[in-house]
């Protein structure tokens, strides 16, 4: 399942993959210096940031890392765009970030939360629909799912829950940016994936 590949010759679904990682990318850059608060995963990070002499990008790749290798004791392996996912979108993080100001007047940190959370879902649309292979979060979730019999909604939500309390607990930025991110997420992702063209199909 997930199985690692290069079967996909299409030259567009990597140009696509590449893409959308850095679009996701800056749109956790985007929440991240509006300061409202980010998504469970990047609160996570940023909580990491603040114990350890590490970027939030090399903190990113890291934790990828980990997540894959979980994984593979679920028999969940890696596909092309799962190693991608894991080292680009740290890369592109820390070299969009330090040209993104932090924000803190009330209007603008609230066009550029809606502005990452759109972002995210853009990225979301290209880089799944690149057909690649899922993140490294995507394939822990199915291997816990399938170990454990359980659904994968309440898996995710398992994860999320644990690390989002985590990273808060390690001073990550949680905030009103985190709740309307876990509302308006899913519809930005599914609307971008409807309007995205899918590759190797």
């Amino acid at each position: 399942m997930n199985k690692f590949h290069l079967s996909n010759r299409d030259p567009y679904a990597y140009i696509q993959l590449i893409i959308g990682l850095f679009v996701f990318a800056a749109g956790i850059v985007f929440m991240l210096k509006a300061t409202l608060g980010m998504a469970p995963w990047s609160v996570f990070h940023v909580g990491i940031t603040n114990h350890f002499p590490l970027t939030l990008g090399r903190v990113s790749q890291i934790v990828g890392f980990v997540v894959i290798l979980f994984s593979l004791f679920f028999k969940i392996y890696p596909g092309i765009g799962t190693l991608f996912n894991m080292i680009v979108i740290g890369f592109f993080i820390d070299l969009i970030n330090p040209h993104v100001p932090s924000i803190h007047n009330h209007f603008s940190q609230i066009t550029m939360l809606a502005c990452g959370i759109i972002l995210i879902g853009i990225g979301s649309g290209l880089y799944i629909n690149a057909n690649l292979g899922a993140g490294p979060r995507d394939g822990l979730m199915l291997g816990l799912s399938k170990k454990t019999g359980k659904s994968i909604r309440l898996i995710r939500n398992s994860m999320e829950i644990t690390v989002l309390i985590i990273g808060f607990f390690l001073g990550g930025p949680v905030g009103v940016g985190t709740a309307v991110f876990a509302l308006a997420i899913g519809p930005s992702v599914q609307f971008f994936l409807k309007l995205i063209p899918k590759r190797g199909t």
